[in-house]
């Protein structure tokens, strides 16, 4: 039963997909049946069982002549010129008006294109006869004839009969791709330009030639017109074995233009919501540049699913989806009340050269926090999507004016699914203009003088935002006229940049930057407030307020080089690069009462309780930063590169250089303004890469340079301990600097070519040089990798492994992970990838799955594997490749919804 509801699914899904998806299907072409004296061998080592009838024996001349062009014209019978053309040599039968063509020959009439090993014109009775020939070496039968017309996509045969008058012919054990759909075998008698009879057709989507095709269905006779094909007996076909699942006739639309149609559904169960009809709808082809395709899925316990997709795509001006989802499931107790979720996602990519000096593009993923756990096959049951705990959303438009000046408009959003909080940016508005030399001559000649360096720009940064507002309130009550902030910075920078001599540089900056606000807060303490149980209000005033701030900063570096030499080995020499740089910064302090950018809160005094205040920005964004800054910072940059030999076979004669330190920074900073606790904490960080920079490394890490005290406190008959700082340095006591923080990680991807860099890279590889189809495709894979897998590539592994330590003095904490993924060939057809994240602190696994792959040429097997955990679960799939037959597929699953109580 499975095997007929397997090929009625095939017949239906064919009329239904060829109606809604396919383009015209031209060329007309069909199965194998060896005929005696007219049927070529197709391969005499893999197509044995063809080998039915007899061979050719239609005599050819013996007499050759060098190769040469022909032109044959009968101005009695014929309109055009019968051009011929073989690489080998020409024969010519002056008394029959027969040409006799050896070797890549050529034959074209008007829109007629016929290529073969051999082709024998017959003028007379305006005929052409072509088939290939017998490697004499390999004994395969090659230089199969190729034949085209018109627009028609071309077709390759085994022997071909054709009267290019009449346009009418015999066609034997032809090959042709029509749009994902393969003809091979048989025999076609073309009756004229648009319609062909065809005997024992095999239509399949495997393009392997007959017999090596695994799946098909044989279409025993029928007619093919421009847009519809009626065919008689036809019977169903596995690895060349026919089954007894036959229907008497058939008929298949070929529309020459997108139209719209059924979508077939899937069948199945869930562990949860019971069995369900998955992914049925209808197709509407809008117009050649836009469709609507509408899907739906219901299950037997009352969930049911909802989705449209547009597409819609203009070559060589914008392309772009907008999917609209809403989901209704009840995975709690029968009654509830089910858990409704949507989801909206859009992506607009537009054509650098459309419209040059603007640019539009969209990225929109935007829903309620539940969706994708609640729709796991909206994501193909997707590890990462069904783990992810934010979603992003940005539409730009951006705008440039000749090189002086650019604007971006914007709107955002981000959404934190685990504490269902919702930010937007609606809108954010960028404004800049490219710097400027205001004292600069165009009559100069000469250096510039120290004046002419001086530069000047402006920036306008402006936007409305609403900040972590809860997914449940974003749209009720007064949540955009009361949360809603808004913003305008404008920022001014002034530079100037010399050489100070020959190893010095010297660069100053003077920065004015000016906030302009529409709401400002003001704070207060509860009535009744006492210290230690105080309570703060909040009230937010409409208004214009701005708020000005400036800051002055200075720096000075040189570069220090020191080389080390070696005269023995391949080594020639170590070279160490030091990078020191003084700075001096200045800004004053904004808190102060003068500037009337920061208020006090103070709390009534209640005896015997004393009273509390707070000192707080009037700006909801806390800008501009309390205190003043005037002092000098240091920082110091570190770099470490070998030059070795060159190898003996390396024909360019260069040193190698190779990278053992990349960058290695210490800096601070010393504050004069304070009255203590002047240094900053000294920040140190690196990075480098080892293994022909295959695997990079990176660290940071801060050190506490003042001595911390631990004392105790008593809360609720607990001893509690707390650090205090003091101002005194740890080389003061004979120690070093407390090692606060520090993270170090390796990451690495490495595969089968990476050991191999010299390989060239094939032209049109390049992301830059994709057509709009290709890209089409890469954003599908990108949005489902696992859409896309590559046998090409025998193993990849991808590696991150990542430590911490945190210190706060009174207790420390530390974290130590590694990730891996990858896939690895177990064969030429076999393929298993891997994803796994492993605590090494906590001694456990976190989420891992597996993926393993059979290639079976037309069809894929898929099988998706986590092994344990709260998303337990597996998914077998069985489908076929060709992209207008996606729902024929057999699909077996567990959901991981039967497992929300599994503990490790």
């Amino acid at each position: 039963m499975k095997f007929i509801s397997l090929f009625f699914l095939l017949a239906i899904i064919l009329i239904a997909d060829a109606n809604a998806y396919s383009h015209e299907r031209k060329s007309y072409s069909f199965l194998y049946k060896p005929l005696t004296d007219t049927i070529i061998k197709l391969d005499t080592i893999k197509d044995r069982k063809l080998l039915k009838g007899k061979k050719s024996k239609s005599t050819t001349p013996t007499k050759k002549a060098a190769a040469s062009n022909d032109t044959t014209k009968n101005s009695s019978s014929l309109k055009s010129e019968v051009k011929s053309h073989a690489d080998d040599s020409t024969f010519v039968d002056q008394e029959h008006q027969i040409t006799y063509l050896y070797g890549h020959a050529r034959v074209t009439y008007e829109d007629f294109e016929l290529d073969a090993d051999y082709i024998r014109v017959d003028q007379k009775n305006h005929l052409l006869f072509a088939k290939g020939s017998i490697d004499p070496i390999t004994k395969r039968y090659v230089g199969r004839p190729i034949s085209k017309q018109g627009k028609d996509k071309p077709m390759e045969s085994d022997s071909l009969l054709f009267n290019y008058k009449t346009k009418k012919g015999k066609i034997y054990n032809p090959a042709s791709d029509q749009d994902g759909n393969f003809i091979s075998g048989g025999q076609i008698k073309k009756l004229d330009s648009v319609e062909v009879a065809y005997k024992n057709v095999l239509f399949s989507t495997c393009d392997l030639p007959y017999p090596d095709t695994h799946f098909g269905i044989v279409i025993t006779k029928g007619i093919a017109e421009k847009n519809r094909i009626i065919s008689g007996p036809a019977y169903l076909e596995i690895e060349g074995i026919p089954l007894p699942l036959a229907i008497p006739f058939g008929f298949f639309p070929k529309p020459d233009t997108k139209t719209s149609g059924i979508i077939i559904p899937t069948f199945g169960e869930d562990q949860k919501l019971g069995f369900y009809l998955r992914n049925f709808g209808y197709y509407f082809a809008i117009s050649d540049y836009i469709d609507l395709t509408t899907t739906g899925t219901i299950y037997s316990k009352g969930a049911y699913e909802l989705n449209s997709t547009i597409h819609y795509l203009k070559r060589y001006k914008y392309s772009g989806d907008l999917s609209l989802s809403y989901g209704s499931h009840n995975y709690g107790l029968e009654g509830d009340p089910p858990a409704k979720d949507f989801n909206v996602t859009w992506s607009h990519s537009q054509d650098p050269n459309a419209h040059p000096g603007s640019t539009f593009s969209a990225s929109v993923n935007a829903g309620t926090s539940t969706f994708y756990s609640n729709n796991p096959s909206y994501s193909n049951y997707n590890i990462q999507a069904l783990t992810q705990n934010s979603l992003r959303s940005t539409i730009n438009y951006s705008k440039t004016w000749g090189t002086l000046f650019n604007m971006s408009i914007g709107l955002g959003h981000s959404q934190d699914l685990t504490n269902k909080t919702i930010s937007l940016q609606l809108p954010t508005l960028s404004f800049s203009m490219a710097s400027l030399s205001p004292f600069e001559s165009k009559d100069r000649v000469g250096d510039p003088k120290w004046y002419q360096k001086i530069t000047i720009s402006y920036s306008l940064q402006a936007s409305n935002e609403i900040n972590n507002a809860p997914e449940a309130q974003l749209f009720k009550g007064n949540t955009f006229s009361k949360d809603m902030q808004t913003s305008i910075v404008h920022n001014i920078p002034v530079g100037l940049s010399l050489n100070l001599g020959p190893y010095f540089q010297f660069s100053t900056n003077v920065n004015y930057t000016e906030h302009w606000y529409l709401q400002t807060i003001r704070k207060n303490f509860a009535r009744g407030s006492i210290s230690g149980l105080d309570s703060m209000v909040t009230d937010t005033l409409n208004g214009f307020k701005r708020a000005g701030i400036y800051n002055l900063s200075t720096s000075l570096s040189t570069k220090v080089y020191s080389t080390v030499s070696f005269k023995k080995g391949n080594l020639i020499a170590i070279r160490h690069v030091m990078t020191p740089s003084v700075s001096f910064n200045y800004n004053p302090d904004f808190s102060q009462p003068s500037f009337g950018y920061y208020k006090t809160a103070v709390s009534n005094a209640v005896l015997p309780y004393p009273y509390s205040s707070e000192n707080y920005s009037i700006f909801e964004d806390g800008f501009p930063s309390a205190g003043k800054q005037a002092g000098i910072g240091f920082n110091l940059d570190n770099t470490i590169e070998a030059k070795f030999k060159p190898k003996a076979t390396d024909t360019s004669g260069k040193p190698k250089k190779v990278a053992i330190l990349q960058g290695l920074t210490f800096s601070t900073f010393y504050n004069f303004a304070q009255d203590s606790l002047r240094l900053s904490p000294i920040s140190f960080s690196g990075h480098s890469a080892i293994f022909n920079q295959k695997v990079n490394l990176s660290f940071f890490g801060s050190l506490n340079p003042y001595v911390n005290q631990v004392l105790d406190s008593i809360s609720n008959n607990q001893i509690l301990k707390y650090t205090h700082e003091i101002n005194r340095y740890t080389w003061q006591n004979g120690k070093f600097p407390t090692l606060t923080s520090f993270s170090f990680s390796m990451s690495g991807s490495l595969n089968s070519t990476t050991f191999n860099p010299h390989n060239p890279v094939q032209p049109g590889s390049t992301l830059q040089a994709i057509n709009p189809q290709q890209a089409q495709r890469l954003a599908v894979i990108n949005s489902d990798p696992s859409a896309y897998v590559d046998f090409n590539v025998p193993w990849n592994i991808s590696f991150n492994y990542s430590f911490s330590y945190n210190n706060n003095i009174v207790n420390t904490n530390t974290t130590n992970t590694l990730m891996l993924s990858g896939d690895v060939n177990l064969t030429s057809k076999w393929k298993v990838q891997y994803n796994t994240n492993f605590d090494i602190r906590a001694g456990r696994l976190a989420v891992t799955s597996f993926a393993i792959y059979r290639d079976l040429h037309c069809w894929d097997l898929n099988i998706q594997w986590v092994p344990f955990g709260v998303y337990k679960s597996y998914n077998i799939t069985l489908k076929v490749k060709a992209s207008i037959l996606q729902d024929l597929k057999l699909s077996k699953r567990s959901d991981y919804t039967a497992n929300q109580s599994f503990t490790n």
